[in-house]
């Protein structure tokens, strides 16, 4: 694996983290000053308790099946209090780092320090990131069918080419996400040395030459990956598929129960809802910026909008602080108590992410 403990500490410096808290909250502050005027908050001061709570607790239902899963992923290797540790670091990685990076490699390091093999470790965040595709592939056919195809926003007409080019871009993702996540299962199920030839074969052209290097290591990686997976249990795959679907609708259903809180909404907004945010995912999966930051908030009144009126870029700041910034303050908290357990015989990487030195912490013991 490229990744080593220097290289790890700079994708976590405070600038790091700084770039997407001040884009995204520059984003949310010009929000306000333009909506000043028209802006209504008597929502806020008649918010659903209910709701309230059920946002809270649907975070920490997410949170507790992201730990569940990667726990019985890895086979219990990681007692709960080292799944919390990697899925704290894990969502951390995915707020400082750019949507279409995301913190799968981040992952595998993590759970490599953990005692896991580089082979297993790859293998988990493989298996994780096919379980993830695959449950976007069959819930979108399902909601496409309930809510009868009307999982797009609503648009004007001056904005009715916006809206083609968002369904033809949301076809394209889908079928590339499809298509990902049945190579990665074929891989690493049933043939991953005939996905590595495909991967060489598809960069030996003049364009694609210079991708041959990264296709090779990918390949290698498949291939050990799917050794260690041989010999997976029925209830692993079960645990792993249930506990995936049981992570992703209470994420998707975030944003149902704030949009609840401060609005009345039938069962087919909220259907609606669900299904919108699934476009809405797409749309920050391909984002460039750390987290989605900026992108997220400005596309979030398109999408949901509707539901929300004057009140949208309240719902907007409150669904970033409990999606987003939430998991900057928490990784902030967890990141260097891991360092220090896992790196604790390194004083400088301790000191760059400003603890004392456990060295120094010992002979301070001794002196008193």
């Amino acid at each position: 694996m490229d990744l080593n403990r220097k290289k790890l500490l700079s994708y976590f410096t405070p600038q790091r983290i700084l770039i997407p808290v001040v884009i995204g909250l520059g984003v949310i502050g010009y929000m306000f000053y333009r909506d000043s005027a028209e802006m209504d908050l008597t929502p806020l001061y008649n918010a659903k308790p209910f709701w309230l709570v059920m946002t809270f607790l649907v975070l920490v239902i997410r949170d507790f099946g992201y730990i569940y899963r990667i726990r019985y992923v890895t086979e219990k290797f990681l007692s709960w209090r080292k799944s919390l540790d990697v899925i704290m670091l894990w969502e951390f990685a995915s707020c400082v780092m750019p949507s279409v990076v995301g913190g799968s490699t981040v992952a595998a390091f993590i759970l490599n320090k953990e005692g896991i093999s580089l082979g297993k470790s790859l293998a988990y965040v493989m298996v994780t990131a096919m379980l993830d595709n695959l449950y976007f592939i069959i819930a979108v056919p399902l909601v496409f069918l309930i809510t009868a195809g009307d999982i797009f926003p609503e648009v004007s007409a001056m904005e009715f080419s916006v809206t083609q080019s968002l369904e033809i871009a949301f076809i394209i993702s889908y079928v590339l996400i499809a298509l990902y996540a049945f190579i990665m299962a074929y891989g690493l199920l049933i043939n991953p040395n005939a996905v590595k030839r495909l991967f060489l074969r598809i960069t030996s052209f003049k364009l694609t030459r210079r991708f041959r290097a990264g296709a090779y290591k990918n390949g290698n990686e498949l291939v050990w990956a799917s050794q260690q997976l041989k010999g997976s249990t029925f209830s692993y795959w079960a645990n792993a598929a249930l506990s995936t679907a049981f992570v992703w609708t209470a994420r998707y259903f975030v944003i149902n129960c704030l949009i609840a809180a401060f609005t009345d909404i039938s069962f087919h907004d909220h259907v609606l809802i669900f299904s919108r945010n699934m476009v809405y995912k797409i749309v920050l999966l391909v984002a460039v910026t750390p987290g989605g930051a900026g992108i997220a908030e400005v596309a979030f009144p398109t999408f949901f909008g509707q539901f929300l009126g004057r009140f949208t870029t309240v719902i907007v700041l409150l669904y970033r602080v409990v999606t987003y910034y939430l998991y900057l303050i928490l990784g902030s908290f967890f990141l260097p108590r891991w360092v220090l357990r896992v790196f604790g015989e390194h004083p400088e990487e301790e000191e760059a992410l400003g603890l004392e030195p456990v060295s120094e912490k010992r002979d301070g013991k001794r002196q008193g």
